[in-house]
């Protein structure tokens, strides 16, 4: 399957290709065919399977020093993408780079020819395993989530010889449990990602349960600051997304980036290592190159609290006098520009249990509602708090409501007290532990 695929995927791309090339100086086709089989599952149930599948290209044209864009979903007439790159182009940037040529791609394996055989009874029987597991706990919670296999398959060619195709399966499980009493509404989450078949659902069982188990009752909190812990799902948004505006080329290159001017200085305690690499074998958002066909590497974008290096897509290095990292993103529907892969947060040496147990008073936030930025390049963050829970004295003793943390990522990862060394996968793209912040403002309403 992946093979005829990629075969397909590739010839579509050539012959687009072919029919943009006598029309500028450069051209490149990105083209996108997916397909996937979502399992749906809601009050305790299975509700409904569905089946979809798309596939999409995008066209650059770079003609008369301009670029030029198109995208379309009807591959059947390629004139008329070609078209819309054309007419596009007079309006278009400058294009900084050109595109690269033939190179040598790291073999980064992503597909499972297992993913294709897994049966819609055995997801199924896989879902409602989860959801009869968390009710065995308790009938309060009500159940639902879902199981998805997908396989998608990447091609991108240019006119002056790059070319990467490659074929990518996923497999993903992801359930919620809420308990509502009254006005009283809890949400707990935990989900799974794979390029295989997950067979094993033991943690997001145990995970769903443990959730559970420690928003048992509802306690008070101060408005004060105090130490936070961050476990996994909370440390993107809050800690990742602040910290990847400031180190996107793009920003840099505006002249908003607080990190513009210290590429090779410590900016946080140097217990803190953040690295993208997409070259990791078998997971869901590693890749063997960028959307613009540059190979993919490792990137230490903060390597013991020291910035290393910044974000660049082909135009944002072209413009900034410098190569392209291979951090070029884009969907059919726009044009490339800068961002992580595959992230990656370094391990601590305590375990989350030891950083609870050395904790006197402070908060553990599992999850995040909005995860608002004040002051995203800034480094400021604030964020209401969907589910966190109080400790005192080196244990959980309940959940706690209508509170909000705020604070800035520089100040906070320089008031480090400990990263926890036992990390978890979130959402087939972040490694990352929990983290524990000697200083957060907490406000509390109510």
């Amino acid at each position: 399957l992946a093979i005829a695929a990629q075969a397909s995927t590739e010839s579509i791309a050539a012959r687009i290709l072919a029919a943009a090339s006598s029309q500028g100086e450069d051209a490149e086709v990105f083209h996108v065919a997916s397909s996937s089989t979502p399992v749906h599952f809601e009050a305790n149930q299975i509700k409904a399977v569905d089946a979809n599948e798309s596939s999409g290209a995008a066209l650059r044209l770079i003609k008369n020093g301009r670029v030029g864009f198109g995208s379309s979903s009807d591959l059947g007439n390629v004139d008329d993408l070609v078209g819309s790159a054309v007419e596009t182009s007079p309006f278009g940037a400058e294009a900084k780079f050109q595109f690269p040529g033939a190179a040598d791609y790291p073999d980064v394996p992503l597909y499972d020819a297992t993913v294709d055989d897994a049966s819609l009874e055995e997801m199924v029987a896989l879902g409602q395993r989860v959801i009869d597991e968390v009710r065995a706990y308790s009938d309060e919670v009500q159940v639902e989530g879902g199981v998805t296999r997908s396989t998608s398959t990447i091609t991108l060619t240019n006119s002056r010889g790059g070319h990467v195709s490659y074929t990518r399966s996923g497999f993903r499980v992801g359930f919620e449990g809420t308990v509502i009493h009254g006005e009283d509404m809890l949400f707990t989450s935990h989900s799974l990602s794979s390029v295989s078949p997950i067979t094993d659902t033991t943690e997001i069982v145990s995970s769903i349960i443990r959730q559970l188990e420690w928003a048992k009752t509802t306690v008070p909190v101060e408005t004060k600051s105090m130490p936070v812990i961050l476990m996994p799902k909370a440390v993107p948004s809050i800690l990742l997304s602040p910290l990847l505006a400031g180190v996107s080329g793009k920003a840099v290159l505006q002249g908003t980036s607080p990190l513009a001017e210290k590429l090779g200085e410590k900016i946080v305690d140097e217990r803190f290592s953040l690295t993208d690499n997409s070259t990791l074998p078998w997971i869901p958002a590693s890749s063997p190159s960028d959307d613009e066909g540059v190979p993919s590497r490792r990137l230490p974008l903060i390597d013991k609290g020291v910035v290393g290096t910044f974000l660049y897509d082909l135009q944002t290095a072209g413009l900034a006098g410098t190569h392209s990292t291979g951090s070029g993103e884009r969907g059919l529907g726009s044009l490339p520009g800068p961002s992580a892969g595959v992230l990656l947060v370094g391990e601590g040496e305590r375990t989350l249990d030891e950083l609870i147990a050395n904790m006197d008073e402070g908060l553990i936030i599992e999850g995040l509602l909005g995860a608002g930025q004040s002051n995203v390049l800034g480094g400021d963050f604030n964020a209401n708090v969907l589910l966190g829970y109080k400790v005192e004295r080196g244990a959980v003793v309940g959940r706690v409501k209508n509170v909000m943390i705020s604070g800035n990522v520089y100040a906070a990862l320089n008031n480090l007290i400990a990263i926890a060394s036992d990390g978890r996968w979130v959402r087939g793209g972040l490694y990352t532990p929990a983290i524990a912040l000697a200083d957060v403002s907490v406000a509390a309403n109510g």
